[in-house]
């Protein structure tokens, strides 16, 4: 437990007949960057808010870094950031007077207050905005207000609900540039729908649906597990080419994918605990056969998502 930020275990949350969190249990280590994916109607913001405290588990346990949160919920939430789903704001302050009033509400005093403001402003790149009305910010600087109020306090932990959800493409890429530097010295955990977010800034991933947690570990070993077959992609000139392909030890199929600049292309699926590379690159070296490719070919995250989950929800690519 040492080096555990964030333990959870068998939490079950109800809504009067509904069953939001169903005994769910894992653990996020300090310093990790953790996805966490769902359709919608899954759990996981619920799950999120019993994290902050907002909620308390009907039953189970939460651990912030050792401590209950549910026997000392004042220590627990001074150790976490929070940016919800919606980022509530008061349009009508200026950014200076919101953090300003976020900084009364942590508490924070004269020097403390300023250089926790002044790092904050740094980080997230809102110095052009700085003294400009919420309301007449774009989404994108919004949002980056909402990550300043997050971490205003330097907490060890930040919990984030779909942080960029409403921006456009152009704007979703400097929120994951930012959430990746906040993630070098901090614990993160990161709700989205999108799936080149989850690629490009976390460690780990886990999937939750219908409450339950279905799957979890990095995005390889996910992968990895999420099929009983291995798949291969092979490109190159000769002859004889499919028959001797499927002659391979272990090999259940073989797909011809057809022919490009004269290259033949085949898809060939083995045995989850076979490997074919090797004697590919042995027989082309027999049979003089021409190698322009050989790689594994992996599920993409988006087919393991639907295939785990029942929603008709779509994650964005």
């Amino acid at each position: 437990m040492e080096n555990t930020a964030i333990h959870v275990q068998g939490i079950t949350k109800r809504f009067g007949n509904n069953v939001a969190v169903n005994n769910v249990s894992f653990d996020i280590k300090k310093g990790e960057v953790v996805g966490f994916l769902g359709p919608n109607g899954s759990g996981k913001t619920t799950t999120m808010r019993m994290l902050t405290c907002f909620y308390t588990p009907d039953k189970g346990n939460i651990l912030i870094h050792g401590i209950d949160n549910q026997q000392d919920d004042i220590n627990t939430r001074k150790m976490i950031g929070y940016l919800p789903e919606n980022n509530p704001i008061y349009a009508d302050m200026l950014v200076t007077e919101y953090l300003n009033f976020v900084a009364d509400l942590r508490q924070l005093k004269d020097d403390l207050r300023k250089d926790a403001i002044d790092e904050a402003v740094d980080l997230v790149g809102i110095g052009e905005v700085f003294y400009r009305p919420l309301g007449q910010c774009s989404k994108g600087f919004k949002q980056r207000v909402g990550l300043a109020q997050a971490i205003l306090h330097r907490p060890q932990i930040l919990i984030m609900d779909e942080p960029t959800e409403g921006l456009d493409p152009n704007q979703r890429v400097p929120i994951r540039e930012l959430i990746r530097r906040i993630g070098q010295e901090r614990t993160v955990l990161l709700s989205t729908h999108v799936l080149q977010e989850v690629e490009e800034t976390c460690d780990r991933v886990l999937i939750i649906s219908k409450g339950r947690i279905v799957a979890q570990g990095t995005v390889d070993d996910i992968q990895s597990d999420s099929s009983n077959s291995r798949m291969v992609y092979v490109e190159l000139e000769g002859q004889s080419v499919e028959d001797s392909l499927k002659k391979i030890k272990g090999v259940k199929s073989v797909r011809n994918d057809g022919t490009k600049n004269n290259r033949k292309r085949f898809t060939v699926t083995m045995k989850r605990k076979e490997d074919c590379r090797a004697e590919v690159f042995r027989l082309a070296k027999r049979l003089d056969w021409t190698l322009w490719e050989l790689h594994e070919v992996k599920p993409s995250l988006q087919s393991i998502f639907q295939g785990l989950t029942s929603s008709e929800t779509e994650l964005e690519q």
